[in-house]
């Protein structure tokens, strides 16, 4: 018979000495009742690590950052009807240069081009009237007297221009200046007796790969967002133009962040948002923000002149591949090999020629072609500048005063028309090139008449309707030009000859593999 006391005494001992499945067979094996209730267990203590947290950052910076509202008196663009929603930091694909991989897949598989963060664009003969909201950004003071830097594709071909504080706050601003080569712009908040919480830029580069980085900014128009994550990679070139050189984060950054400071724990600027890369319009984890290395200069350039004076050589270059530097017996693939240099330029005027490798700015290596142009970008029109140049298989040096870069209305303006396609006639081999070549109806180069798809040409993207307007440096107008250039690489021992080609989007070079049976 069952002792009721004698089996509570027992399922203590059990609770206290066994699993749980020890358990379930002990209380079978002594009869004890099915149904029991057991015992919570005490609370435990749980040393967890000490993660430090970003809110003392973020509530010291976040008074100086701002919502930009931008208004113009435009109609309203109509909406895209491909379904596609591309981000490029505010900035569409319509923006991207015309060579842009981006732009090229759009053109050659017929897609509409899509616009970039809903902004409305100014229709034709707009005209002036009713100011309607067009863009909205982010922003950042940087002085107490009202500063405040944003980017240049939230304020362009706005009239009317509002600053909202992260505590509500509307003021009306200025603009200042703007840059569209660093898409940097500054306006400015006239309340002389207001004094405002402002942050600076971050001192040198600012961050390591692997640094934390926060974001503050307004994105989708919520104001006030704060999201974190770290440097990804320094020096990206998205293809935007000749000073690309962003840092890269995977901090959440969104429409509407464009134009926001990224901040270091410190509380000091590292970069300022600009770009996106998303195939959905929404963050994937990669943005690009103009470091505060370069914003430094620009944003003081803007707020003493508001413009931008940047030093200019006046010639096309391009990146010297290895294929490039073999060709021309250069020992390594550095330094940048001008295409063209532009009639009247001050590089033309010290006589810089086409085909010349710019190896050093006074004594100074050069990595490649962007590196010379953000190098001379920086310096002041009027300095003399001693280059270092690698011509015909030696060094030589060129002084050269720099002038002042053009404006993009006088660079528009000095564009020539693109060469009209060529008429074919009798089709030559160019010496086991892979190319079938005719001179061109204007006596200027060798026009391309077609490609043998195996060949290296072709896979360099060489085409039809393309111009061989130099080979080895020399200018040719017949195929005994090309192959008379072509015996003198030969008879100097090199493998590869570089060929200068007209296509419709430029000049460029490339080293093609000479057939040395």
């Amino acid at each position: 018979m069952f002792n009721r006391v004698t089996g509570q005494n027992r399922l203590a001992k059990i609770l206290r000495s066994t699993t749980a499945m020890g358990l379930a067979a002990a209380i079978v094996a002594g009869g004890v009742p099915a149904i029991i209730t057991p015992a919570y267990a005490e609370p435990v203590s749980v040393e967890a690590p000490n993660i430090p947290s970003f809110a003392d950052v973020v509530e010291a910076v976040s008074p100086a950052v701002v919502s930009v509202r931008v208004e113009s008196a435009v109609q309203p663009a109509a909406a895209d009807g491909n379904g596609f929603s591309f981000g490029w930091g505010g900035r569409g694909f319509d923006e991207l240069p015309d060579d842009h991989p981006m732009k090229r897949f759009f053109r050659e598989f017929g897609i509409p081009m899509p616009d970039g963060e809903g902004q409305q664009r100014p229709a034709p003969h707009a005209g002036k009237g009713k100011l309607r909201p067009t863009s909205q950004g982010s922003g950042f003071f940087i002085s107490e007297d009202g500063y405040i830097v944003t980017n240049n594709h939230v304020v362009n071909d706005g009239e009317a221009f509002t600053i909202v504080m992260n505590d509500g706050t509307e003021l009306k601003a200025s603009l200042v200046g703007k840059d569209s080569r660093t898409d940097l712009a500054v306006l400015k908040v006239d309340e002389p007796k207001q004094k405002f919480k402002y942050v600076k830029f971050a001192d040198g580069d600012g961050a390591r790969i692997g640094d934390w980085v926060v974001a503050v900014g307004n994105p989708f128009g919520l104001g006030g967002t704060v999201t974190a994550g770290i440097v990804s990679a320094r020096g990206r070139d998205i293809g935007s133009g000749p000073y690309d050189d962003y840092i890269q984060i995977d901090a959440a950054v969104n429409r509407g962040n464009s134009g926001g400071p990224d901040f270091n724990l410190s509380g000091e600027v590292i970069g300022i948002n600009t770009a996106i890369f998303s195939p959905s319009g929404g963050n994937v984890g990669i943005a690009f923000a103009i470091p505060a290395s370069l914003a430094k200069n620009v944003v003081n350039d803007l707020i003493e002149k508001g413009t931008v004076e940047r030093g200019w050589l006046g010639v096309q270059i391009d990146a010297v591949s290895k294929d490039i530097a073999d060709s021309l017996g250069l020992a390594e693939a550095a330094g940048a090999i001008v295409v063209a240099p532009q009639d009247g330029s001050p590089g033309a005027k010290a006589g810089i020629e086409q085909g010349d490798v710019i190896v050093a700015v006074d004594g100074e290596q050069i990595k490649d072609n962007r590196d010379l142009a953000k190098r001379i970008g920086t310096m002041t029109p009027g300095t003399k500048v001693e280059l270092s140049i690698w011509r015909e298989g030696k060094s030589i040096t060129k002084t050269v005063e720099l002038g002042t870069f053009p404006t993009d209305q006088q660079l528009a303006g000095n564009q020539q028309d693109e060469p009209a396609a060529p008429t074919p006639s009798t089709e030559q081999a160019l010496a086991g090139l892979g190319l079938d070549v005719q001179p061109s109806d204007d006596g200027s180069g060798l026009a391309i008449v077609s490609v043998d798809p195996d060949s290296e040409a072709a896979d360099l993207g060489l085409k039809a309707g393309d111009r061989i307007t130099a080979v080895n440096n020399e200018e040719v107008s017949s195929v005994a030009d090309a192959q008379k250039a072509i015996e003198a690489v030969k008879e100097a021992g090199r493998t590869k000859v570089l060929v200068l080609i007209q296509t419709d989007n430029g000049n460029r070079f490339v080293a093609l593999p000479l057939d040395q049976g």
